[in-house]
């Protein structure tokens, strides 16, 4: 097995010259597996401290605090010959956005698809390797500050373990899917984990995230909207994390009081008295731009269909198939469906439920529709829970010609 047999050569890359010979190396290699360290605790942007990077021959550490041009790699990370290899990839994919100006595409989640194959949802990358390579990995650097210079020799290697397995994960877990029929059932959420609007902030969406933002009526929305964006474009300035200029509940305070004046905005609670004048000017000016928004204007939550609280029955009848499902087809049942999910689908929100979509569609969502309408039952048999067509809908199938299984 590749993980347990592999003999290429590992490289620490710490200048423009080893990187380019490096990556023209990779020129032709069919799969890449990537990985990064990086420190994010006092920046708004996570400082890339470590580049990872194995093919099935090599693997090799690069050191962007000594290589700060990684543009020879760009050409390897967008050539669609060459498929891409991740584990719980999707903020590693948006670090590398911002370090190269690329999306990495095509690409291959191991954790992803680790559920498809028959493993536990969110499965690690060290259990992964040990239940599908039999590797044990050692994980005594996980917490370690990789800003630090110089790394130690055992930094380096837990490092380059973690991308070392991936090209062999990547083999076998392709191998299962394919003969299992469901690789094209990925296609969708590899395709989305690529798009590169993923990694770009939008400043104005930003008051969907601001915890109690859903206590405000629509005017102080409006408010809200544009103090939780200037705090966005300004964390992005400085380069400091959003709470460091103003934490989530002063954002709704000042939203809901709306003040007009310095004053009143020195008032409010979690106002720091240290905040400049021209912070405080900024913070005042967007007030008055969220007051000023015409009312049709105004951001709003979208309005959620609930189900009655009768329904609770129907949605734990939703959730027993959905275990049914899982188990047969050895998919993990929170890849399926959250109980947010089936929530909604029982209220009747059919438009944008991921259960009618896709793969999920293929294995519980046509089957949930079904039971919904009446046309099948579950029962106990034997200790277990068995699902059935109703007896009024296989005549039906019977009258029309239909095929019985």
């Amino acid at each position: 097995m590749l993980a347990q047999t592999f003999q290429g050569v590992s490289l620490y890359i710490a200048d423009t010259r080893t990187l380019e010979n490096f990556c023209n190396r990779l020129v032709g290699t069919k799969v890449l597996a990537f990985d990064t360290e990086f420190m994010r605790e006092r920046t708004y942007y996570a400082r890339l401290c470590l580049l990872q990077i194995a093919s099935e021959d090599e693997v090799a550490a690069i050191d962007p605090f000594a290589v700060d041009d990684l543009s020879p790699l760009v050409p390897l990370l967008i050539d669609d010959r060459i498929q891409k290899v991740v584990h719980a990839g999707q903020q590693d994919m948006e670090i590398l956005f911002h370090a190269t100006g690329v999306s990495i595409s095509p690409i291959f989640d191991t954790q992803v698809a680790a559920t498809i194959a028959g493993f536990d949802c969110q499965m690690s990358y060290q259990s992964l390797v040990t239940n599908v390579l039999g590797v044990e990995l050692d994980k005594s650097s996980t917490y370690t500050d990789w800003a630090r210079r110089p790394l130690s020799e055992a930094q380096i290697a837990y490092a380059l373990n973690d991308v070392r397995y991936l090209p062999g994960l990547y083999s076998e877990l392709h191998a299962r899917l394919i003969s299992a029929g469901r690789l094209d059932w990925l296609s969708s959420d590899f395709e989305s984990m690529a798009d590169p609007s993923a990694f770009i902030v939008d400043p104005d969406t930003m008051w969907r995230r601001v915890k109690r933002a859903s206590s405000l009526n629509r005017r102080a929305l409006g408010v809200l909207q544009k103090v939780t964006a200037w705090r966005e474009l300004e964390a992005q300035r400085r380069n400091i994390p959003r709470r460091w200029l103003l934490g989530d509940e002063t954002l709704v305070e000042i939203a809901r009081h709306a003040p007009q004046d310095a004053r009143s905005l020195s008032e409010l609670r979690g106002v720091d008295n240290k905040l400049s004048n021209t912070v405080r000017e900024a913070l005042l000016a967007a007030v008055s731009a969220g007051l000023q928004v015409q009312d049709a204007d105004l951001p709003a939550f979208p309005r959620r269909r609930k189900a009655p609280a009768e329904a609770d029955g129907v949605v734990d009848l939703m959730a027993a198939l959905i275990r049914v499902r899982a188990k047969e087809h050895g998919v993990a049942q929170p890849v399926l469906a959250t109980r947010e999910e089936i929530e909604a689908l029982a209220a009747g929100d059919r438009e944008q439920s991921p259960l009618l979509q896709g793969w999920r569609r293929l294995l519980v969502g046509d089957d949930l529709l079904q039971l919904l309408e009446g046309k099948l039952s579950l029962s106990i048999a034997e200790d277990r829970l068995c699902v059935t067509r109703t007896y009024e809908d296989a005549i039906g199938d019977i009258d029309d010609g239909t095929h019985l299984a």
